[in-house]
């Protein structure tokens, strides 16, 4: 299986797509373990939230934990303390899906002493296609700091290279060159290319993972 931890972490810039990703790879957890959570401690971006999706997730028999009430929406550096008792829980597998900048990576940095020792792999998200990554030197910057900041080692890059329905298989492609690079950089491998379900690509450079979109943006209603 791909994403093969007890808990995965996915980081990436504001916009990166990680938690799309976060939402997908819970779901696909959840075809082959009995317990899945996910954690949302986006601290940051007031859309694209994982805990706007709780509904959808509890009737797939996946646990969120996230603020709750009117906290839900709150744009506050708020991680329920449950987090850290899933973190220990041995029965679940769990997905955590981090805010997009430094004050993410220190929400991220605050549960260091609980994940030590633990089964853990972190993922950092790329799409070329955003302002914070479109250049390889910019998105080596930003991966190093918020590495630093959130004190965990990234052990594997993502590339998500898209532009929303206007993707094409260049556009993956260009991704794919692109992440490349960046490894070659920071000697971290790349773990897969993310495609959306409806987009046709066989390329095989790395690992396919597909996803559904769970997602809108505002204007998509």
């Amino acid at each position: 299986m791909m994403f093969d931890s007890r808990i995965s972490i996915f980081m990436g810039m504001f916009g990166s797509g990680k938690t799309e990703i976060s939402l997908n790879v819970a779901v696909k957890l959840k075809e082959k373990f009995k317990r899945v959570a996910l954690a949302d401690i986006d601290v940051i971006s007031p859309y694209f939230r994982s805990r706007d999706h709780v509904e959808e997730l509890n009737r797939m028999g996946i646990k969120l934990i996230a603020p709750h009430g009117a906290l839900m929406h709150a744009d506050l550096p708020i991680i329920s303390p449950v987090v850290h008792g899933y973190i220990a829980n041995e029965e679940y597998s769990l997905v955590i899906d981090v805010g997009g900048n430094d004050d993410g990576a220190i929400a991220l940095g605050s549960l260091k002493v609980a994940l030590d020792g633990k089964n853990v792999k972190t993922y950092f998200v790329i799409n070329p296609y955003r302002p914070f990554t479109n250049t390889v030197e910019k998105t080596v910057e930003h991966l190093q700091r918020l590495s630093r900041v959130s004190r965990r080692r990234i052990d594997f890059l993502i590339n998500n290279a898209n532009l929303g329905r206007e993707t094409t298989v260049e556009n993956v492609l260009f991704g794919e060159k692109f992440i490349s690079r960046v490894s070659e950089l920071t000697n971290i491998p790349v773990a897969a290319t993310v495609i959306a379900d409806d987009l046709n690509f066989e390329e095989e450079k790395f690992p396919i993972f597909k996803i559904k979109k769970f997602l809108k943006t505002p204007w998509e209603g």
